[in-house]
């Protein structure tokens, strides 16, 4: 017979329980603009969202502000929503330079199409590079 009791059991976010056995919460998003010498970058990871919302359109002032081309580094994104979605819309109509988004994940590349915002967006499989002060980095090792 049941008593209506729940029962004890563990925290599922306590540090008792191992990894492997906790919920999936999610990557923490982060954004961040980065300005070069001939173009600025905005680089976001984990999960775009509208918990965010602020952050990103922090991110498309200081962009704008730049007035340099855009371009946005979404290797790391993990997962976004139409917040994400409206951000991606907002910065290329506001832009005065076509946008290009590079290294766009599969799930990225879902949403870009199927809401036809990437019509307005270049997307770029590699990463050019980016100069900044003068040096370039790339991200990836060139051989020596």
């Amino acid at each position: 017979m049941h008593d209506g009791s729940k029962p004890n059991l563990p925290d599922p976010l306590s540090a008792d329980v191992p990894d492997d056995a906790r919920p999936d919460v999610g990557d923490p998003a982060s954004v961040h603009v980065i300005m070069g010498t001939s173009r600025a970058r905005i680089v976001l990871s984990g999960e775009i969202d509208a918990d965010i919302g602020a952050e990103l359109s922090e991110a498309i002032a200081d962009a704008e502000a730049s007035g340099l081309p855009v371009e946005l580094d979404a290797h790391h994104v993990t997962f976004m929503d139409s917040s994400g979605v409206a951000f991606l819309a907002r910065l290329a109509s506001r832009s005065p330079h076509r946008v290009r988004v590079l290294r766009a994940p599969p799930t990225v590349r879902f949403l870009l199409e199927v809401t036809r915002i990437g019509e307005l967006l270049d997307i770029v499989d590699d990463d050019p590079g980016f100069e900044l002060d003068g040096s370039t980095s790339s991200g990836r090792r060139t051989p020596q």
